[in-house]
């Protein structure tokens, strides 16, 4: 059976051995670009309609423009976004999904799908979590040596 990271027996070696293969980090690397919340959320709209840089901006509520930027040059870079200058003044750049964007239309709207369907019982099972152990769980510190690295 194949795991999100190739072959299952490989990756659970080298996962145990701490020793990913090349295919482990990319896929990795892939898997936190197309799941980023950002990432979905933007996808999903483009799966709508081709459509503006302003106006992904007005339907991905508290997205900055910044992030929405960002989000789209990376999308953009692994080939699943197309960015469409016309040349006109003001300028005005198009964004729609690439052949292979559309490969993930299907799977992004079920996510969305599913997380529409099941609003209700998550807030149940947070609920029962947090009545359990006394609230939700904490975030871990940022370690010292992460913050000099940034």
């Amino acid at each position: 059976m194949l795991s999100p990271f190739g072959d299952l027996e490989t990756s659970m070696w080298a996962t145990s051995c701490g020793a990913a293969t090349e295919a482990d980090h990319r896929a990795r690397e892939i898997l936190t670009r197309v799941g980023d919340k950002w990432s979905v959320i933007v996808l999903y709209q483009l799966g709508e309609d081709t459509m503006r840089f302003t106006e992904l901006l007005r339907t991905v509520p508290g997205i900055s423009q910044r992030v929405l930027a960002v989000t789209l040059r990376g999308l953009e870079r692994d080939g699943l976004v197309s960015r469409t200058v016309h040349p006109v003044v003001p300028p005005h750049v198009d964004y729609r999904l690439t052949p292979l964007g559309e490969t993930l239309k299907e799977t992004v709207t079920s996510l969305v799908r599913w997380t529409h369907e099941h609003l209700d019982d998550i807030d149940r099972a947070r609920e029962s979590y947090d009545e359990t152990n006394g609230g939700p769980p904490r975030r871990p510190a940022v370690p010292d040596s992460d913050l000099r690295s940034r």
